[in-house]
């Protein structure tokens, strides 16, 4: 198994609503059940004030293992984007012409996660890279959504960069209640084997993370308009079982729960993120 890189940074995904699209196309906008790399590239590529058209290589070399705090509940929306409006102001078409009055009206259905928390690390051998994208998280370039622009995070997103970055994802708080039905596991997800996640829990993990699960689509090769490219990756998942103390519950406990962790284990100066 190749080493994984020891030194990465950490995020945080948070908001009333999430949309990580893996099949969206037209008038259909789905979402995955998690933050695909594709949407996280280009949120660091939008912090770094690249165009579209800019290549994103050296970001697709950053290695993403996503912990799911709060998996949210998938909710659908119905849209409805220029009815009513006059000739002169209906949606422009792909030659550049408006859409007549009685067809002026598009319809799409789109989905979102809503009430989600994840936890990601970031990891690479590439230092420069990723002081580049901590300075990019901390001040964007342009501003930072998760998959859609209707989708804004409730706060920082960067915590921290950060040696061993995987313990630091098993240790942290998690932002969720303890179960009331017992432990349950915990999901990771990532693009390389998850094995090697240094857990200590007496309770049997669901899979050994060392065998891909399938294939997701989400692999950026170009964001351009009208040439967007992605291909596919195989997925990695592992559901762990987390001690009850890692479970902080919402809102201000959760969050001074973290802040402590950040101040007692992450160095300065990325302990205290903007």
């Amino acid at each position: 198994m190749t080493e994984r890189p020891s030194r990465g940074l950490l995020l945080r995904l948070a908001g009333p609503l999430q949309s990580w699209g893996t099949h969206s196309k037209y008038s259909r906008r789905d979402t995955a059940r998690f933050p695909t790399r594709s949407g996280v590239v280009g949120m660091l590529a939008a912090g770094l004030g690249r165009v579209r058209q800019a290549s994103v290589d050296d970001l697709t070399e950053l290695s993403m293992t996503v912990r799911v705090d709060r998996p949210g509940v998938v909710l659908s929306d119905f849209h409805t984007v220029g009815g009513g409006l006059p000739a002169d102001e209906t949606v422009i078409t792909v030659e550049g012409k408006h859409r007549p009055e009685r067809k002026s009206t598009l319809i799409s259905k789109r989905q979102y996660l809503a009430d989600a928390a994840f936890t990601l690390a970031l990891t690479s051998d590439d230092e420069a890279l990723l002081h580049a994208c901590a300075a990019a998280l901390r001040d964007p370039y342009w501003p930072l959504f998760l998959g859609r622009r209707s989708c804004p995070p409730e706060g920082p997103i960067l915590l921290g960069c950060v040696e061993d970055p995987l313990r630091h994802l098993v240790q942290m708080p998690l932002a969720a209640k303890r179960p009331r039905n017992g432990p349950q596991p915990i999901e990771f997800y990532g693009d390389s084997p998850l094995g090697a996640l240094p857990v200590n829990s007496d309770a049997p993990d669901k899979g050994d993370g060392d065998h891909h699960s399938g294939e997701v689509t989400d692999e950026p090769e170009s964001f351009a308009p009208l040439a967007r490219q992605y291909r596919p990756r195989p997925l990695y998942r592992r559901a762990v079982h987390l001690p009850d103390a890692s479970y902080e519950g919402f809102g201000t406990g959760y969050l001074e729960k973290l802040q402590n962790y950040i101040d007692t284990h992450f160095a300065t100066p990325e302990r205290n993120p903007r």
